[in-house]
């Protein structure tokens, strides 16, 4: 079922690249991290990232190892993200920022991943590198520091669906499903949860990869219910799209729960309805 943490604060999850060039000038402890799906290779390294950045890598770093019903890309354990948080360098009082280079999925769902750790202020970097260069933001190949932070994680801080409450969800609720629309139908093969609502990840970005405006993305999802429904949750494949509908509903006021295990998880069990075509079902 889902846990009930504290709402999200919106004004609070997203950064641009200017905030951020004036965040790097103050005397506040700033930690950022570059996502990437698989560790970065000598020729990517060459090329530079932000200033002070550590690459980490979602597939190892902030995603569990997998087992039977717990989809492609778990929950990481409490040991596993704790170590991680403190070899970044994450105390209490730091603003860590997400950003990737590869997909704005990869950077939501390591700020979904630190927030539902505890982590009090993760901001997810609005346009990700392109943004921070077109900013006029320089580049850098030197190796972060290296310190040990102090932050102690506290799991819960973000709503969490395990397969059952998704499927009560998607009848009771809204359940978002953050695929493109063929996955959704099953075209040629898949399909969806049956009740889930079909919103794509990428309906949250415009023409230039930023974070829709606040006004954008009330009508988006005013048009699947939001002035109707108190409770809301997404999926995906691996519950990394989905962090993208997360992401947007808190920009908007709106505290919407992820189901890690999304498709890959449901569809694991045969005994789970699948339903296809573009109706919910």
């Amino acid at each position: 079922m889902p846990t009930s943490p504290d709402t999200v604060h919106t004004a609070d999850v997203v950064i641009s690249a200017e905030q951020l060039r004036g965040s790097l000038d103050s005397e506040r402890p700033v930690v950022i991290l570059e996502i990437r799906r698989e560790p970065a290779t000598g020729e990517q390294v060459s090329k530079g990232g932000l200033p002070g950045a550590h690459s980490v890598t979602l597939t190892t770093e902030l995603v569990g190892p997998p087992s039977e019903g717990t989809g492609n890309f778990p929950l990481p354990t409490e040991e596993q993200i704790q170590d991680a948080v403190r070899r970044w360098g994450i105390d209490h009082d730091s603003l860590v920022v997400v950003y990737s280079r590869e997909a704005p999925a990869l950077a939501s769902r390591a700020w979904w991943t630190l927030r539902w750790a505890g982590v009090p202020d993760v901001r997810y970097l609005d346009g990700g590198l392109a943004a921070w260069t077109a900013a006029g933001g320089e580049l850098s190949t030197a190796p972060p520091a290296v310190r040990e932070g102090s932050f102690t994680v506290v799991l819960g801080g973000l709503p969490v669906l395990d397969t059952d409450a998704a499927g009560e969800l998607a009848r009771s609720g809204v359940l978002l499903d953050a695929r493109d629309g063929a996955s959704y139908s099953g075209d040629p093969s898949g399909g969806h949860i049956p009740g889930a609502l079909s919103l794509p990840a990428a309906r949250n970005l415009d023409a230039d990869g930023l974070l829709a405006s606040a006004e954008h993305l009330r009508a988006v999802y005013r048009a699947v219910g939001l002035d109707d429904h108190a409770r809301w949750g997404a999926y995906c494949g691996g519950g990394t799209a989905a962090t993208l509908d997360v992401l947007a509903l808190a920009r908007i006021g709106v505290t919407a729960a992820l189901y890690p295990g999304s498709f890959s998880a449901w569809s694991s069990d045969p005994e789970r309805p699948v339903a296809t075509g573009e109706q919910p079902g």
